[in-house]
């Protein structure tokens, strides 16, 4: 067992009252210590206007570059799942468009190249993941097939001699327009099967559009991509994606991720709310000091409480090896509902206040409805749970007789 720090003593003492992270070891509290550092004075000052203006700051990659948070080398070892979980749900606490951005490469990109490349391809992949030389974004999603993409797939790859040819779209690929390189999934036409490819994104063929107008998620940039008859070389052909099974393994494990950021944002709600009720006024007296205000941040409170120890159960089924696709659904699907509640709450009690940006909660309530969908809308993550209680899988309507 790694040697851990006080047991008695919360990184998190307002969003961990009941100490989960008390389970970190003192190498893994330090590097998110600096990174809690580094996310208010580097980071924080600038998300409320990159927000508003739709915008990425550009200013905040290299302070988090730096930090190496993605496989840290004081660790001496691959980062726990428990680290893993924690480092999204501090930079969430901060801003979910970082998080999502931050975990775009260190979560979906790493895992699209260490669970679907060959030895050959991670031994030259995996340190320039970590260092941030080769920056990617994992792509699925597509235009018409979001939830139903495990059939509905529509990407083609077609393969001549030594290369292959990908013809198709994808959207909402969050951070695709900064990155250098598109871990893209494409049904085979000869068997049908998925197959993953891994492409830089300024290859013939590609073109990218920055989706506009969104009402959450607003710092970090999605996009729309098309591809056009890109070719690819079978050098650079994902080896261990044979089907969708094999992308599914991988959704599985990046779920997880997912539920930590939405345990994140509920927090950074929290934090927030608890910042302004302090500070105002009102009556004469201080808004903490009201009794309703008091029991809407007491269940605030006790909805991340259960959403930290809920995803710590998961980082903990997955490194012992007992993590199965039920278990991350359920996370998933609860702490977003939770989160959903309190970011509600955080913007109640900020009063009209709340639909600023100044009083810091107005980014929360929104982004959570982007949280709350993707990596496995709500329905969908509840009934792969359903089908673990029944054994009968309900996704497809069963159509009358």
């Amino acid at each position: 067992m790694p040697e851990t720090a006080d047991p008695n003593r919360s990184l998190f003492p307002v969003s961990d009252p009941l100490g989960v992270s008390a389970s970190l070891t003192d190498a893994e509290r330090g590097l998110l210590e600096s990174l809690e550092r580094t996310l208010a004075d580097d980071v924080a000052p600038y998300v409320n206007d990159a927000w508003d203006q739709g915008r990425f700051p550009d200013r905040i990659v290299r302070p988090l570059v730096d930090l190496d948070l993605v496989e840290p080398a004081v660790l001496d070892a691959d980062p726990r799942p428990l680290f893993r979980g924690f480092r999204c749900f501090t930079l969430a606490k901060t801003d979910a468009s970082v998080a999502t951005f931050h975990t775009a490469q260190a979560g979906l990109f790493r895992t699209a190249v260490l669970e679907g490349g060959d030895e050959e391809t991670i031994r030259e992949w995996r340190p320039k993941i970590a260092s941030w030389e080769r920056f990617g974004v994992f792509c699925l999603t597509e235009p018409d097939h979001g939830s139903d993409v495990a059939g509905g797939l529509a990407t083609t790859a077609r393969r001549e001699g030594d290369a292959w040819r990908l013809t198709g779209a994808k959207r909402w690929i969050g951070g695709a327009t900064q990155a250098d390189w598109l871990a893209v999934f494409a049904r085979d036409e000869d068997d049908g099967e998925v197959k993953g490819f891994l492409v830089p994104t300024d290859a013939p063929g590609i073109e990218m559009e920055t989706i506009q107008g969104k009402a959450a998620l607003r710092i970090v940039q999605n996009a729309h991509i098309t591809l056009d008859d890109v070719e690819v070389p079978e050098s650079m052909r994902l080896k261990n994606v044979r089907s969708f099974q094999d992308v599914a393994r991988m959704l599985r494990l990046m779920r997880s991720d997912v539920a930590w950021i939405a345990a994140g944002v509920a927090a950074g709600s929290l934090e927030a709310a608890l910042r302004y009720v302090t500070g105002r006024e009102q009556f004469g007296m201080s808004v903490g000091s009201f009794q309703l205000i008091q029991e809407k941040l007491a269940r605030m409170q006790g909805n991340v409480a259960q959403a930290v120890s809920m995803c710590a159960s998961l980082s903990e089924a997955q490194e012992n090896g007992s993590y199965r696709d039920e278990h991350s659904a359920l996370t998933k699907a609860t702490v977003c509902l939770r989160m959903r509640e309190t970011v509600a709450l955080a913007r109640e009690v900020c009063g009209g206040n709340g639909i600023t940006l100044e009083a810091d909660v107005a980014r929360f309530f929104a982004d959570a409805e982007a949280i709350y969908s993707y990596e496995g809308t709500h329905e969908i993550n509840s009934l792969i749970v359903g089908r673990s209680l029944t054994g009968i899988g309900a996704f497809v309507p069963r159509r009358r007789s």
